[in-house]
């Protein structure tokens, strides 16, 4: 494993812990104030989707070994991700803003279901949902990027979140390219879908570092 790899992979960790801090804290402001907050920037279709994601991504849990830290960083993903399901649409369902998050999912999930039968590196069952969930994630983010868009802003801790998750796809285009030079590996779905889904964050980037870095607001563009 190289730094870049290990670094994305702390970056996401730390996304996702960033992630559940801001949900409980929403909902532990709402428990001291009732009926006063709402919890705003975070999208629930966004995280069905990253649910998703590591679903169809690591059933290879049940078929192969490669490291305890491979299986173990699988386990927590896939764990924290409907976690955080649950969390926003079970236990602290009064803090979720549902009348902001309304991108139609269905327009991601059915064209990227038919790219992965059509581009895809085996026509297998594991490998056409192992190619389904990096298409997906490169897309997964697109609720979330519309909700702040709809709302107008973001609170700092939202695009915290979101910068750690942008960084770590960023430092995993790095890892691709270390190990296309070093190792002579190249897999040209995961380096595509990596490219599109740092594309995305790209606006988000610039934003982050001259708004948020400065202490102003964040509000993305209509």
């Amino acid at each position: 494993m190289n730094i870049f790899r290990l670094t994305g992979d702390l970056s996401h960790l730390a996304a996702i812990v960033i992630l559940l801090l801001k949900i409980w804290e929403d909902a532990l402001l709402r428990g001291r104030v009732p009926g006063s907050f709402e919890t705003a920037g975070i999208s629930g279709k966004s995280q069905l989707l990253f649910a998703l994601v590591f679903t169809t991504r690591y059933l290879d849990l049940f078929t192969s070994f490669i490291s305890l830290y491979n299986t173990s960083m699988k386990l927590i993903y896939i764990a924290c991700s409907y976690a955080t399901v649950y969390l926003i649409y079970m236990k602290f369902k009064a803090t979720y803003d549902g009348n902001h998050d309304t991108f139609r999912v269905e327009f991601l999930v059915v064209p990227v279901g038919g790219l992965s039968f059509l581009v895809n590196h085996d026509f297998s069952p594991l490998e056409i949902l192992w190619t389904f969930s990096i298409y997906l994630e490169s897309v997964a983010i697109l609720p979330q990027l519309f909700m702040i868009s709809k709302t107008g802003e973001a609170e700092t801790i939202t695009t915290h979140y979101l910068f750690f998750l942008g960084l770590y796809r960023a430092l995993y285009l790095v890892n691709w390219i270390w190990r296309f030079y070093f190792e002579g590996f190249f897999d040209l779905i995961a380096v595509v879908a990596g490219v599109v889904q740092t594309i995305l964050y790209c606006d988000f980037f610039y934003l982050y570092i001259t708004k948020v870095l400065k202490g102003k607001k964040l509000s993305l563009p209509a």
